[in-house]
Order: structure tokens, then C-alpha cells, then sequence
């Protein structure tokens, strides 16, 4: 497993925050896993944020049970959005969020380059191979394919 591996939920989770969830992990290494939910809307749009009312109703998505109090976000835009963390490929993970914020403004960034969530998902070392010993996650295909989820 490494950064960009996608999984899904198999029928046997019965975690609530993952059924039927694709993640997408972000980080991978001796201390744990790290990623997002890419599939599951948050209630509120971003300008429902106090602090980004005057925003578009930019769509938000849950994406874990970790850390409700801050938003990160993946994107595919490097040239938009400096300091991103390279995933793979075109896929990059956080970066300036004042810039992406600017560009969502003006219409340049949508949903196709962009997600923002509320919380991530954390795993600590050997979590998440226990649970997919347990069966509870499947891999899927990675890209940039997360963008139309």
C-alpha cells in the first residue's frame, strides 16, 4: 500500500463512517495511514461556513471520523494551488488553501479539480492491514477518477 491507493468498504464493515466509502490514502508509512472519505457529502455546502459565506456553495464532503475542526483538501491543480503534497500523478493534497479558496471564487477550481473535506481518516501501524485482514476493505483502481465520485 502507498499514497494514491484507493479502497473501498466491503459489505462485512460495519463501522458506520465507512459503509459503502471509498478512501483515498494520502499518506503511508511506519507511524500509520492517513486519508479521506471521497465519496460522501457533508451536509453543508462551504458558504454554510461562517468564515466562507461569501463563497460559492462550494460542495463539502465528510471525509472521516478524525478532526472535524479543520478542512483539508486533494486536488489536481499544482499550478493553481502552491505547496501541494504530490500523491501521485496529478493528485496532490493540501497546499495554500487561501489560493484555492480565491480561485473557487472566481469559478476557476470546481468539484472536477477539487474536494474539500471536514475531518480525515487516521490509522495508527498496523490498524488498517488488521482491518483489511479482517476483511473489511477491498483495493480499487487509482486516478484521478475520484473527482467524479
Amino acid at each position: 500500500m502507498s499514497a494514491g491507493t484507493i479502497l473501498i468498504s466491503s459489505a462485512t464493515m460495519d463501522d458506520e463512517n465507512f459503509k459503502q466509502a471509498v478512501v483515498l490514502i494520502t499518506e503511508y508509512n511506519e507511524k500509520g495511514a492517513m486519508g479521506f472519505v471521497v465519496n460522501k457529502l457533508f451536509p453543508r455546502p462551504m458558504n454554510e461556513l461562517v468564515e466562507f459565506r461569501h463563497s460559492p456553495a462550494f460542495p463539502l464532503y465528510n471525509g472521516g471520523p478524525v478532526d472535524h475542526d479543520h478542512l483539508y483538501f486533494i486536488h489536481r491543480r499544482p499550478g493553481l494551488i502552491k505547496g501541494g503534497l504530490r500523491i501521485q500523478n496529478e493528485l496532490y493534497v493540501g497546499g495554500n488553501f487561501q489560493q484555492a479558496v480565491i480561485q473557487i471564487n472566481a469559478g476557476i477550481l470546481t468539484g472536477r479539480d477539487l474536494k474539500i473535506f471536514v475531518g480525515y481518516c487516521g490509522w495508527d501501524f498496523g490498524e488498517l492491514e488488521a482491518e483489511m485482514g479482517e476483511g473489511y476493505w477491498e483495493f480499487a483502481d487509482t486516478g484521478t477518477a475520484i473527482f467524479e465520485t
